[in-house]
């Protein structure tokens, strides 16, 4: 989902210097030709070589016999250089320049898992985590019906978030049907409040993620992240996520409210594992 949690990792760029002319003839008693400020060895890359010291342009009379290319690690600006040190620096651009929670596609695969030199720049990504486990084409039911149970919002019971103030998993024995999804309470009497009056305590945009469908997207829920505005249920993918849509709840709502429900029939749905009943 476009969810703007984005990190870029900028790495350091191998420095290069100039070469210098070298003087046609030398002796040992003429002035040392590799003093100069200018490095002779330096090549504009120090790492297109194997060894990039190996040329030692001083050699002939051997004035210069230590080479002054030789530093102790002459790609030290290469913060990749430990690996390769003469391997083009993967960190010269931004490897999370492209957001991979774009609209496009919500949870596209990580483009920062190649990259050696972060230790996790899109860690902020819901998206980019292993936890995204199926992907589903349009079109899709009215209704979030989780893959792994067949019911509606992961079973959470819809009533208990009014009466009790909390997510509380619904009960095998009280189970009803209601647009084209079981839905599960924690009692009877949720269970009754529900079949008197469901669109009263049915979650806003079918249980689907609200902070996705502003954005135009499909997405599951945790039944945990969720808060009643107006009298109207709304549950998110996670809390981070939930954390994201409270700082525009009415924004939120109003972008939301223009997609749905004609995103069910033009964007991918996708639904994560959430273990949330223990």
């Amino acid at each position: 989902m476009k969810i703007k949690y984005l990190t870029a990792f900028v790495a350091s760029a191998v420095l290069s210097v100039g070469v210098a002319s070298l003087p046609t003839i030398f002796s040992p008693a003429q002035a040392n030709p590799c003093a100069a400020e200018v490095d002779p060895c330096a090549a504009i890359d120090p790492c297109a070589a194997v060894d990039p010291c190996a040329a030692n342009p001083c050699a002939a009379v051997d004035p210069c016999a230590a080479k002054p290319c030789a530093a102790v690690d002459p790609c030290a600006a290469n913060p990749c250089a430990a690996v390769d040190p003469c391997a083009a620096n993967p960190c010269s651009a931004d490897p999370c320049a492209a957001n991979p929670c774009a609209a496009v596609d919500p949870c596209a695969a990580n483009p920062c898992a190649a990259d050696p030199c972060a230790a996790d720049p899109c860690a902020a990504n819901p998206c980019a985590a292993a936890d995204v486990v199926s992907a589903a084409e349009p079109p899709h039911p009215e209704v979030y019906i989780e893959g792994t149970s067949d019911l509606a919002i992961r079973g959470a019971d819809p009533v208990a978030y009014f009466t009790m103030g909390e997510a509380m998993p619904g009960l095998a024995q009280y189970e009803y049907e209601w647009n084209d999804a079981t839905w599960r309470f924690s009692s009877a009497a949720n269970m009754e409040a529900f079949k008197a009056e469901p669109e009263a305590f049915a979650p806003a945009y079918g249980g689907y993620c609200a902070k996705a469908m502003s954005e135009g997207n499909v997405a599951s829920v945790d039944p945990r992240a969720w808060m009643i505005v107006d009298g109207k249920l709304y549950l998110n993918y996670s809390q981070a996520v939930q954390d994201q849509w409270v700082q525009d709840i009415p924004g939120n709502i109003e972008k939301a409210d223009a997609m749905w429900p004609s995103v069910l029939t033009e964007k991918t749905f996708y639904e994560n594992q959430v273990s949330w009943a223990e």
